[in-house]
């Protein structure tokens, strides 16, 4: 067992089930993804969107949510005794940000913000839901990877998909 697996199994069940749910974020209403989804746009804009320009920091920042939201979902996931259950939506909500990377470098001057955070949300949830591209796949991972993994999948390809758009419209 590693340190951060040991650390994790010290917390309480209401801080990792609380964290993994985004409080009782997960469970309101039929859609837990998009909500959470929606939360991690709101993330994004209040603490990524800030550090577009400092690549360092907003990569740092990124990948330490990813590694947090690892542990706490895979922890989340034995406390409930369930293989990625809808209501954990931390996954979500830190693979948002991953959607925008690089995307407001290569847009034109006055391009409004707000619609390419609509189009880089529709298409998160797009690949997030339908799962193409052999995304499904990276569920099998074990300890919370699974659960993370084809949510980085789903944004990289809207991230991909955004800057395809971005050059062709240019």
């Amino acid at each position: 067992m590693r340190i951060s697996e040991f650390l994790m199994r010290l917390l309480p069940d209401s801080w990792v089930c609380g964290f993994a749910t985004l409080g009782p974020v997960g469970y309101w209403g039929k859609a837990p993804g998009t909500l959470g989804s929606f939360a991690g746009l709101l993330w994004y804009t209040v603490c990524f969107h800030p550090l577009q320009d400092y690549l360092f920091f907003y990569l740092f920042l990124n990948l330490f949510c990813i590694w947090v939201a690892v542990f706490v979902c895979g922890e989340a996931e034995k406390r409930f005794q369930s293989k990625d259950p809808s209501f954990i939506i931390l996954d979500e909500f830190v693979a948002i940000p991953l959607c925008f990377s690089g995307v407001f470098h290569s847009l034109p001057p006055n391009f409004p913000v707000w619609i390419v955070l609509l189009i880089g949300f529709l298409l998160f949830r797009f690949f997030d839901i339908l799962k193409p591209l052999g995304i499904n796949k990276l569920q099998a991972y074990p300890n919370g990877k699974g659960v993370v993994y084809d949510d980085l999948a789903a944004a990289v390809a809207s991230c991909v998909s955004l800057h395809l758009g971005i050059l062709t419209t240019s």
